[in-house]
C-alpha cells in the first residue's frame, strides 16, 4: 500500500486573467519567443522554443490520430506554392480582402471592422468622429495573400502566392487521393500545414499571426447526406477539445447567420473559446456544398465528378470541412491550463499534451542518488517523454516543473536505496505517494489512462 500526503494550497485557485502573464511564462520557460528578437523582433511572428515544439507536436499528433485512425480518412501534404489559377478559382484573388483604414493621429493601420484596436481610442460601438478625436481615412480593400515571384524574372506571368489556407491543396487532389487510395464517398482528406496571411491587425500573442499552421479535414459526401455529416462532425470536433481537458464552460458553438455566412457555405458553426480578451473562434465546421470542386472543375477544365458504382451515377460531392488553427489550439491549451494560488503557478495540462510527462529528482547531488535516478530515468524515458532536475531545493524543482505543466514528479531519496520505493508527486493536487520503483511506469500509465475520470 502506498502512503499519501497532501500539501495545502496557499490560497484559492485562480485562472488566467491577463494574457501578459501567459506571454511572460511562455518566454521564461521556453514555450514561445518573439521572432528575430535580437533585431527588435518582427510583428506577429513567433518562434517555438524547446517546450513549445513539444507541446505543438503533441497537439498535431493528437489531432492527426483523431482524424486518420479511421478507414475513411486519408492524409495529404500538399505544396505551399500552387498554380496561381488555384487562387482565382477559389475566389481568393478577387475576394480575400479586408477593409483597411489609416488613422492620421496615431499613424496606425487597422481593419475597418475591428477598430477597437485603434490606439487613438476609437471604440467598436462608435462611428469615426463620434466620442473620439481620431482621423480615419476612407476604407479601402486590402488583399491578405502574400505575393511572390517564381523564376528568375519578376514579370506578371511568374506571380505566385503563399497559400492563405491548406484546403485548396486538398480539393485539387480530390481525385488523386480517391483513386490511388481506392476510397469510396463518403471519405475525408486530412492535412496539417503552414499558411500565410498578411493580416492588417494581428495580435493577442499567437492567436492571430501572419504565419501559422492549420489542421484541416475535408470530408466528401453525397449530396443530400451533407447535413447529417455536418452535425456528426460538429459533435466530434467539440468532443475532441473536451477530451484534451479544455473546460466545458469555456467552449461554445457560434452559428453563422445569413449576414455572416460565407457565400459558398450552406451552414457554418464556429467552436469558440473564452479567452481573457473575449470569446474567439478556435475551429470552424462548414458545409461548403459543391462550391469548391465545382469552381476547380470550371477553371481547370478537368472533370472532378465522382462515379458511384453502386448507384451508377456521377456527381460532384459536397464537402463538410473541419478547420482548426494549430497555434490557436495550443494557445487555448495553455490559457485554459493556467493556474495560480498566490504561491505557485502551474499549467494543468492534460498529460497527452504536456511537453514532459514525468520529471525525476534525486533529492541531493550525491553519487549514489544520482546513479539510481539515472537508471530509473533511462527506464522511464523508454515509455514517456521525461526530464531530470537536480538544481536547487526540491521545492523549487517542483515549482519549475509545475510551471511547465509536467503532471508527475518522482523523488529519489535515501529510503529509495534501502527499500526501492520512490515518492510520486501529482502536479495539480500536490498529493505525494510512496510506491515501489518497479511499479512506477504502470502507476503513471494508469493515471494517464484514467485522467479526468
Amino acid at each position: 500500500m502506498s502512503e499519501e500526503t497532501q500539501v495545502a494550497a496557499a490560497g484559492p485557485v485562480q485562472n488566467l486573467k491577463d494574457m501578459a502573464d501567459l506571454v511572460s511564462l511562455c518566454k521564461r520557460r521556453g514555450f514561445v519567443f518573439p521572432s528575430s528578437e535580437i533585431y527588435g523582433g518582427i510583428n506577429a511572428c513567433w518562434d517555438y522554443g524547446p517546450l513549445g515544439v513539444e507541446l505543438k507536436r503533441n497537439v498535431k499528433e493528437r489531432w492527426w490520430h483523431a482524424m486518420t485512425d479511421r478507414e475513411d480518412i486519408e492524409g495529404l501534404d500538399a505544396a505551399i506554392l500552387m498554380h496561381p489559377k488555384v487562387w482565382e478559382a477559389s475566389g481568393h484573388v478577387e475576394g480575400f480582402v479586408d477593409p483597411m483604414v489609416d488613422c492620421k493621429k496615431c499613424k496606425g493601420r487597422f481593419r475597418a471592422d475591428k477598430l477597437e484596436h485603434a490606439a487613438c481610442g476609437l471604440k467598436p460601438s462608435r462611428k469615426p468622429g463620434e466620442g473620439s478625436d481620431c482621423e480615419l481615412t476612407e476604407a479601402r480593400q486590402f488583399n491578405l495573400m502574400f505575393k511572390t515571384h517564381m523564376g528568375p524574372l519578376e514579370d506578371t506571368a511568374a506571380i505566385v502566392y503563399l497559400r492563405p489556407e491548406t484546403a485548396q491543396g486538398i480539393y485539387v487532389n480530390f481525385l488523386n487521393v480517391q483513386q490511388s487510395a481506392r476510397q469510396k464517398v463518403p471519405f475525408g482528406i486530412a492535412q496539417i500545414g503552414k499558411a500565410f496571411r498578411n493580416e492588417i491587425t494581428p495580435g493577442n500573442f499567437i492567436f492571430r499571426t501572419r504565419e501559422f499552421e492549420q489542421m484541416e479535414m475535408q470530408f466528401f459526401v453525397k449530396p443530400g447526406t451533407d447535413m447529417d455529416w455536418f452535425e456528426k462532425w460538429k459533435e466530434k470536433r467539440i468532443q475532441w477539445h473536451l477530451d484534451n481537458g479544455i473546460r466545458k464552460d469555456k467552449l461554445r458553438f457560434h452559428q453563422h447567420k445569413d449576414g455572416e455566412l460565407a457565400h459558398y457555405a450552406r451552414a457554418a458553426f464556429d467552436i469558440e473559446y473564452e479567452f481573457p480578451f473575449g470569446w474567439q473562434e478556435l475551429e470552424g465546421i462548414h458545409n461548403r456544398g459543391d462550391f469548391d470542386l465545382g469552381r476547380h472543375q470550371q477553371f481547370s477544365g478537368k472533370k472532378l465528378e465522382y462515379f458511384d458504382e453502386m448507384g451508377k451515377e456521377r456527381y460532384l460531392p459536397y464537402i463538410v470541412e473541419t478547420s482548426a488553427g494549430c497555434d490557436r489550439t495550443l494557445l487555448v491549451a495553455l490559457a485554459d491550463a493556467y493556474r495560480f494560488d498566490g504561491e505557485r503557478t502551474w499549467l494543468a495540462l492534460h498529460p497527452a499534451l504536456a511537453p514532459y510527462k514525468v520529471a525525476l529528482y534525486p533529492l541531493m547531488k550525491k553519487p549514489e542518488l544520482t546513479e539510481y535516478s539515472d537508471k530509473l530515468y533511462a527506464d522511464v524515458r523508454k515509455r514517456f517523454r521525461a526530464t531530470t532536475d537536480d538544481a536547487g531545493s526540491i521545492g523549487k524543482r517542483y515549482r519549475r516543473q509545475d510551471e511547465i505543466g509536467t503532471p508527475f514528479g518522482v523523488t529519489i531519496d535515501y529510503d529509495t536505496l534501502s527499500n526501492h520505493t520512490v515518492t510520486l508527486r501529482h502536479r495539480d493536487s500536490m498529493v505525494q505517494e510512496r510506491i515501489p520503483a518497479e511499479n512506477l511506469i504502470r502507476a503513471i500509465e494508469d493515471q494517464i489512462e484514467n485522467w479526468g475520470k
